[in-house]
């Protein structure tokens, strides 16, 4: 039985700090000793910062919002940080929709994407993705960014009502403008999973990675795509030996780093969580669902729920330790000197917590 790894742990309020606007999904960002979190809360989306590894943040600030903005499963804000640059995405719009489990989401939502240049301090109007509009309205996308200032966002698709299919964007100018959209992949069977978000990541040499949960078969495993333009992907490939034969949606994306120039991905199958790297067996590293992975010096860490609170592999350890027993929707994110800092929501509030 492992201690729980209490360390460094602060909670972080809501803004506005009102049950009425319970604080959801934080998701991070680190540059060199800075440490970006956004996290929703009612029709806004807001933005904190760290300069001494996560023990001390700044007041929050709004980010942006709007009518309707998806927060739930995932769905809720993301983070990159380009050079100067901090661009954070939400999927927002004017109108709730009623269409049956769509609870929370807006029927005409668009990918916007809100850039600062002062570390978090002020924040431009945002900037719609998408070039057809409500086509991202699911809410869940994901954002990468590169040494040279390049950002890709992804994002699961609904224009042409030809089922869902991933599309994305690039951006070169730090988020200011965005490329026509691409169409990454549509499945022969029809659908890509509806409900599953998306991960993407540059490598070392600039290719854009971007891992999604497919629908072949009837089976909803995690695949991998790749492109050195942004423009061209490759056929995905399966990640993992095993598969997963599901008529359903399991509403958990996984997580996508390199490590050690290694690509390695972390997800959910039935029951349990895996890591994998393209071509080798997935390693099960027990049970539990919304798992979060962040490559450090040390190795990989990854952060997981379980019914009983947020769990952690932690580099070099063979079992997971818990690390919380409360909170959901945790993501880890690396620091220098090879620590990570692991964050949540537990209970309307945003909980940091330094892991060793």
């Amino acid at each position: 039985m492992f201690p729980f790894l209490f360390a460094a742990l602060i909670t972080v309020s809501p803004a506005p700090p009102s049950g009425d606007n319970p604080a959801h999904e934080p998701q991070m960002a680190v540059s060199g000793s800075f440490t970006g979190l956004t996290y929703g809360a009612g029709d806004s989306i807001y933005f904190i910062s760290s300069r001494d590894a996560g023990k001390t943040f700044t007041a929050p600030v709004r980010v942006g919002g709007g009518a309707v903005i998806a927060l739930n499963r995932h769905r809720g804000p993301r983070i990159a940080i380009a050079g100067n640059v901090i661009a954070v995405t939400a999927v927002a719009g004017k109108t709730l929709s009623t269409a049956p489990h769509a609870h929370g989401l807006p029927s005409d939502g668009d990918l916007i994407v809100w850039r600062s240049t002062d570390r978090g301090v002020t924040w431009s109007n945002g900037t719609v993705v998408n070039d057809v509009p409500g086509a991202p309205t699911e809410g869940l996308h994901t954002i990468a960014a590169d040494a040279h200032g390049n950002l890709f966002a992804a994002w699961l698709d609904h224009r042409g009502g030809k089922g869902t299919r991933l599309y994305g964007a690039r951006s070169t100018d730090g988020g200011t403008t965005w490329s026509e959209n691409v169409e990454i992949y549509a499945s022969p069977d029809g659908s890509i999973c509806e409900c599953c978000h998306p991960t993407a990541a540059f490598d070392a040499h600039g290719q854009v990675l971007v891992m999604f949960r497919n629908w072949l078969g009837g089976s909803r495993d995690l695949y991998l795509t790749r492109s050195r333009d942004g423009v061209n992907f490759s056929k995905p490939e399966k990640l993992g030996m095993g598969t997963w034969q599901l008529n359903a949606c399991p509403m958990d994306g996984g997580g996508l780093v390199i490590a050690g120039g290694r690509i390695v991905s972390a997800w959910r199958r039935e029951h349990d969580i895996f890591l994998a790297s393209p071509g080798e067996k997935e390693v099960d590293l027990g049970s539990g669902v919304d798992v979060s992975i962040a490559a450090g010096s040390s190795g990989v860490y990854a952060v997981w729920s379980t019914p009983a609170g947020i769990k952690a592999m932690l580099p070099g350890n063979k079992e997971a330790a818990p690390i919380a027993k409360t909170g959901s929707f945790p993501n880890v994110v690396s620091l220098p000197g090879g620590h990570a800092l692991a964050a949540w929501e537990d209970d309307g509030r945003i909980v940091v917590q330094q892991l060793p």
